[in-house]
Parts: C-alpha cells; structure tokens; sequence
C-alpha cells in the first residue's frame, strides 16, 4: 500500500509544496528516506520510531520507503517529521485515514515521546502556501501566533501525534483559544531627536531621506553625532503599512529571529552590524543560504557604522543588493531570493584620526593615509548613496545650550506630510525608487531648472545615477514643500546633499535660498 500526505518546505521566502510517498512492502526491516533529504530529515526515521512507541502504536517487520516529490528539490528542516510519521502508519495499515484531510499541509517536528514541535519560518511558509493556493494547513500548536497572522487560512493546531491521528481518523480539530496577533503599539518613549543638540541641517537631510527612502552617507569626526543621528532615524521614518509589516516579518520567520509572542515586527526593523560582519552575514549565504543583514532590514535601515573599517570586497556586495532592492544567492543547484528593499544609513570618518575638516582639533594623518583611508570606499558605491553629509562637531557652547530644537514627532509629522502628498501622485512607490519614464514625469523640469542641472552635471561631473538621484531627492524637497513641480532652490538643495568636497560649492546662493 502507498499513503500520500502533503508538506511544504522553504527556499528561501517562498513555500515549495512536497508530496509524501510512503510504501511498506516485503523485504528485510528498514525505514529509509529519498528524494534529496538533508541530514535533519534523514535523522526523523528515528524521532519518528520513537514518537511512535511512545504513543502506542507498533510498526510490522516491514521495508518502509518515504519519498518527498518533487526528488531533484533539496529538502531540509525538521517539519517533515509529523506528515513522515502520518504517512507511515497508513502505509503499514496502522491507521485509516477519512479523506476530508487529503489536501492539508502537514508541518511540524516530533519529539520522541510524540510531542509536536514549533518549526523555524512557519510564518513565511503560511504566506508561500496561501499564494501557491493551499490554505488548508496544520501546524504545531506553538506555531499558531505565527501562522494566524495570514489572512484567509484554515488553521489546525496540534499539540502532540495522537491529536494528529484523531485528525485524520475521525475529522476532530482540536480546540485552541488564541487572540488574533496584533503589533505591539509602537513604544512612545525611546530615543529622540531632540537629544540631539544643534545639527538641524543634518536633520533636515535625514527627514529629507525618511519622505522619499533614500540611502545617506554621514562623514565627520568623532563624536559629532553620527551614531545618535542614526539610532534616531527609524523613529522619523513613516508607519509600516500592513503588506511592509508581512513582508518584513517574513524574512525575520525564515531566519529565525522573530519574537515568538509577537511574529508580525512592531516597528521598521534597524540592522546595525558590526564592521567585522563577513559578506555572507551582510548580504546572505552561508551553508543553508540565509537571508544576511541587508534583507533583515527589508522596509527598514541598514545602519553601517564606522563604512571604511567594514572590508572592501564586503562594501562591494552591497552594490547590486541596493540597486536591485534584492539579494540573488547562487548555489549549483538552484537561486534563492531574498527581498532587501531597505535604506542604507553609513557614517565615516574622513580620516584615520577622524579630524580632517575638523574645527576644532587639528588632523594628525599624512596625505597619503587620508587617501588610502578614503580610497576604501569605491565610487560607484557612493554613486549609490543620495545624500552625502558632512557633519560637524559643535562648539561646547552649542553642546550645553538648552534651546528647543526639533524632536521625533514633529519630524515624523513633516516625513507622513510629504508621504502622503507624494501617494496622490504616484501611490507606494518612494521617490528613490523611480526611473526611466515615472522619473521623467515626477520630475518635469522648467528651462531654467534644466539649464542649472546641466551645468551642475558638467563641472562636477556628475554621472548619469548621480543625476538621476538628484532628480529623485529634488522630488522629495518639493514633495516636502507641497510643490506639484520640481523647482529651482529644491534642485539646489539635492545637488548641495551630492558633493562629497563642499570647497566645491558652485551653488552656495541657490542652496541658501533652498535653505
């Protein structure tokens, strides 16, 4: 006899449906797996012969030969234990399944005294199966907060095998109570911006960069406010809408670092690895292709701190990831691809000591250090970065002065503004993400506004991406201004946030009149 049941297994975000063959047939005792399983599903034959003893039932002297279709798709993880064990009890005529059950998805781990286990990424396999058209699924019982966020699924929750064969015995879903899993209201009390003292300009970029999601680079000396910059910014940044809030807890279920309490993210996730990461835990890979830092912060920030300590082949990686909005992970066998959709936060020193351009201390580095310092950064990655900013350190007067300045409510209130003015023209799409013709009419430009751009272009030399940024953040000023149209002092000020060397000032008046 063959039993039949179905699972489901990751790659990536996406659910790969599996179906399960079993046989028990003549031949001397053996229980063996095919079909490409990984190692932890060749070691379910014995957490399933266990859960089986404990749980009453005795398997004849048979030949028992699972398959998992289709066979060339490598299968890893441990959430085939309990379809495995389902099916092979029908296969040696132990049980006689009713077949109001035949299309659900079965999905958990067993314990060997046959409790069900929580399996990691249960939420992204829910969202997989619902979009392949499967919305019968039961899972562990511990799994269910993750599971009962997706719309439109017809949920079963088991605690341990025998509600499990009762399930498939005689039709009876076990009772569950469970609260519909809401987000946590986003916490009032936290970092703010008004901690920050002085450095409005710089807060006026990052709110600039907050309205229409664009990458920044912050360079200054140490201690200037950089980091206190970064740590603040998520919090000016506009509210997750529902799908953003899915789609980002669903990268964290597949990497397994979602709260189990709460599956769905409260607020934007804020990455901040450290500048030793290798590029596998930046950009993803690894022996099981995991979703690295860059899809972690998928509809939130990558704050790289400390850019030129980062290694320079890892800096590089980041190139096509933050062109692309996704990271592509090779492997002989099959492409895994994880969404990365996120704005790019980095702060720098200008040098080795950290007090080139510094007012207030002289720079101790020789030319050559400070250029070999710079030179870790390439220029088509920076040609990436909208906005560049040069931060720097307050006079001590500045720093103990108690004048009000701008805090994070108020800044997130100028960011969801200029949100909102922006979806009545072209709806979610952010302002950094336009191009080709959506850019040209966002951006239509008088013969004066195209006259101070072409001549900007020249003697900077500008490339064709760094043009086609300033476009996109002279949208979000005017987005910002309630401006239908692109006009001349917001050009300014997006071509002042692109000079790296602000000696070359060619449009100081244009830029204070944006100002």
């Amino acid at each position: 006899m063959i039993a039949h049941r179905r699972s489901a297994t990751l790659v990536g975000i996406s659910s790969i449906p599996v179906f399960i063959e079993c046989e028990a047939g003549s031949g001397l005792p053996a229980f063996s797996i095919v079909g490409l399983p990984d190692g932890a599903v060749r070691e379910s034959r014995d957490r399933i012969l266990s859960a089986l003893r404990h749980t009453g039932f005795r398997l004849p002297p048979r030949r028992i030969t699972a398959n998992l279709a289709p066979s060339d798709l490598r299968k890893a993880g441990t959430g085939f234990d309990l379809p495995l064990a389902l099916a092979v009890l029908e296969a040696c005529e132990q049980i006689a399944p009713a077949p109001t059950h035949a299309d659900r998805v079965f999905i958990g781990e067993l314990g060997l005294d046959g409790r069900i286990r929580p399996v990691r990424g249960a939420l992204a396999l829910a969202m997989g199966l619902r979009e392949a058209g499967l919305t019968r699924i039961a899972i562990p019982a511990d799994n269910l907060r993750d599971v009962e966020v997706v719309p439109g699924m017809d949920i079963v929750c088991l605690s341990d095998f025998k509600e499990a064969v009762r399930l498939l015995e005689d039709g009876d879903v076990p009772v569950r109570i469970s609260e519909i899993v809401k987000p946590p209201e986003v916490p009032t009390a936290g970092p703010d911006m008004a901690d920050v003292r002085g450095q409005e300009a710089a807060k006026r970029a990052l709110v600039v960069a907050a309205a229409g999601g664009h990458n920044v680079l912050m360079q200054g000396p140490p201690g200037s406010g950089k980091t206190l910059l970064a740590r603040r910014f998520a919090g000016i940044l506009p509210e997750f809408g529902d799908w953003e809030r899915l789609e980002a807890s669903r990268v964290h279920s597949v990497a397994g670092v979602s709260d189990a309490s709460h599956p769905l993210l409260a607020t934007r996730p804020f990455r901040s690895p450290h500048h030793s990461a290798s590029m596998a835990s930046l950009v993803g890979g690894g022996p099981y292709a995991r979703p690295g830092e860059v899809s972690l912060a998928h509809r939130g920030v990558l704050f790289l701190d400390e850019l030129a300590e980062f290694p320079r082949h890892v800096l590089e990686s980041l190139r096509q990831p933050l062109e692309d909005g996704e990271v592509m992970v090779c492997r002989a066998m099959h492409t895994i691809r994880y969404p990365c959709r996120c704005q790019l936060l980095a702060a720098t020193n200008p040098c080795p000591c950290g007090h080139h351009g510094d007012r207030t201390r002289p720079c101790t580095c020789t030319p050559f250090a400070r250029e070999r310092y710079q030179s870790r950064l390439s220029g088509p990655l920076l040609d990436r970065l909208d906005i560049h900013l040069e931060i720097q350190a307050l006079a001590p007067e500045d720093l103990m002065s108690r004048e009000p300045t701008q805090d994070t409510r108020t800044l997130r209130g100028l960011v969801e503004s200029a949100v909102a003015f922006r979806q009545t023209r072209q709806g979610d799409i952010p302002n950094a993400s336009l191009a080709g013709q959506s850019l040209t009419d966002a951006c239509a430009l008088g013969a004066q506004e195209i006259q101070f751009l072409t001549r900007a272009a020249s003697r900077l030399g500008f490339s064709a991406r760094s043009n086609d940024r300033i476009l996109r953040v002279a949208r979000t000023i005017a987005d910002l201004d309630g401006s239908p149209k692109v006009e001349l002092a917001h050009l300014a000020e997006a071509t002042a946030y692109r000079l790296p060397d602000r000696s070359q000032n060619l449009i100081r008046e244009p830029s204070a009149k944006a100002a």
